[in-house]
């Protein structure tokens, strides 16, 4: 391996985490102004993120659905595609799941986990392969249009949840899935528990780095993502994987709404997709479009978002985790502000 790859490779790592350190010590910065202890906001933070079992349960919990966004983002990077509408296949994936999920009172469990995860993703691939085509046939800019299919699916979300599908008490929530349907508990504490769901976000992780690095479909779609032009030239249909990586993207993002419905709430509640999907952006770059980046960007938004109630409680605005998280993210996405740390590095490159 030569040494511009290693260089490359080591920074694809090394500028997240260079990133993360400098948005704690400015964040820690601010606490200082602002008069506050941040040895104790940190302390808070991390005890309420892993300090108990329960803490620990809740955080991997609050992970799983952010893995799957992100990996949704992340994939659609890969195709040079922004898909800014990640919320809304995961509403339309959660709300179809959710419908069938309660249709199978009689089924074993074998049919019903399945059927739920497949009927799921299908929702989230029809709708992200919609913006897909549209860029593809059309020239309609996938974040435009996924915007607005964001908005769409929150209509009808709230229109199904308040009317034909609407369970019994004039909450806007639909009926319970079926038992059956439902992911086994694997450990609870107290009122938290975790589901079996984190390890179909763990596979995904795996089969997604499978499908970009070591497949045929994976290829063309960095190829289509690094250069269009370049790719046709070569005989790769840009139409066709600009749909499939959109239907996949958004398959990604239904898998994640449907593990809401099957692990935490059982039933399609009206705010279930809350910002997860635009979460899941934060974590494609933080994670640098990698499966396993994502997989540990996930979790470290996770753990932050986990530890600031209790570093609310020790007297610290959960606010600071939104300047930690933004600075996170602008270092990462000017990632030649972040290079300028690693000068020594880029000496040997030049060497080379």
């Amino acid at each position: 391996m030569s040494k511009l790859k290693k260089f490359y490779m080591n920074d694809k790592i090394i500028s997240p985490l260079i990133a993360i350190v400098i948005s704690f010590i400015i964040a820690a910065i601010v606490m200082i102004l602002i008069g506050k202890n941040p040895a104790t906001a940190y302390g808070a933070l991390f005890y309420g993120a892993f300090g108990t079992e329960g803490a620990l349960i809740n955080n991997i919990m609050k992970a799983t659905p952010l893995i799957l966004t992100g990996l949704a983002v992340g994939f659609g990077f890969r195709a040079g595609l922004f898909n800014i509408g990640a919320n809304g296949q995961l509403i339309i994936g959660a709300l179809l799941a959710t419908y069938v999920g309660s249709q199978m009172q009689t089924f074993p469990f074998y049919l019903s986990i399945p059927l739920m995860l497949v009927v799921g993703m299908l929702g989230g691939a029809l709708w992200g392969a919609l913006a897909g085509w549209l860029k593809a046939a059309r020239g309609a800019h996938e974040v435009i249009t996924t915007i607005m299919l964001n908005y769409i699916a929150v209509f009808i979300a709230n229109y199904v949840v308040n009317g034909p599908f609407q369970a019994p008490g004039g909450v806007p929530k639909s009926p319970e899935i079926a038992y059956s349907a439902r992911f086994p508990n694997l450990v609870t504490t107290g009122a938290t528990w975790l589901s079996a769901g984190i390890f179909v976000a763990l596979a995904a992780v795996v089969v997604v780095y499978i499908i970009i690095e070591k497949t045929k479909t994976g290829y063309e779609v960095k190829a289509v993502g690094f250069n269009p032009y370049a790719a046709e030239y070569g005989g790769i249909s840009i139409s066709k994987n600009v749909v499939l990586a959109m239907a996949i993207s958004g398959a990604l993002a239904g898998l994640a709404g449907t593990m809401q419905v099957m692990g935490v709430y059982y039933r399609y509640l009206g705010s279930l997709g809350g910002s997860m999907g635009f979460d899941g952006i934060t974590i494609a770059l933080i994670g640098q479009n990698d499966p396993i980046g994502i997989a540990f960007a996930a979790f470290l938004i996770s753990s932050i978002r986990a530890g600031s109630n209790q570093m609310q409680i020790a007297g610290v605005s959960k606010n600071i985790v939104i300047i930690i998280q933004g600075i996170i993210i602008f270092l990462v996405a000017a990632n030649r502000l972040v290079k300028t740390l690693m000068v020594w590095k880029r000496k040997g490159v030049e060497e080379i």
